[in-house]
């Protein structure tokens, strides 16, 4: 699918994909594609800066760890991330709902 088509949703998904444990940006686009059931095939350079807008804006946080000798950062869902899928997800069902209602 389409990264356009995703616009005003990637947020969403990426801390959706943080809910369970921290990832890296590999690693959570590995995450969305599975879950997606190979539906979300998203290049890096689309979830990077969707990562580094939900840092500065508290969502998430990061640290570099190190595995197997490379350097790498690692993201977390903060407890406003916490808060701020929980009122997306909120949103999100009002809104499929309704585009259902409308081309069912």
């Amino acid at each position: 699918m389409k990264a356009e088509l995703l616009k005003g949703h990637l947020d969403s998904l990426v801390l959706a994909a943080l809910e369970v444990e921290p990832a890296h940006g590999y690693g959570i686009i590995a995450r969305l594609r599975a879950r997606s059931r190979d539906v979300f095939r998203l290049a890096e350079g689309t979830v990077y800066p969707t990562l580094h807008r939900l840092e500065r804006d508290g969502l998430v946080k990061s640290r570099w760890t190190a595995a197997s000798g490379r350097r790498r950062r690692v993201y977390r869902i903060t407890r406003s991330g916490r808060e701020a899928l929980a009122v997306r997800r909120l949103e999100w069902k009002q809104f499929s709902r309704a585009v259902e209602a409308v081309l069912a």
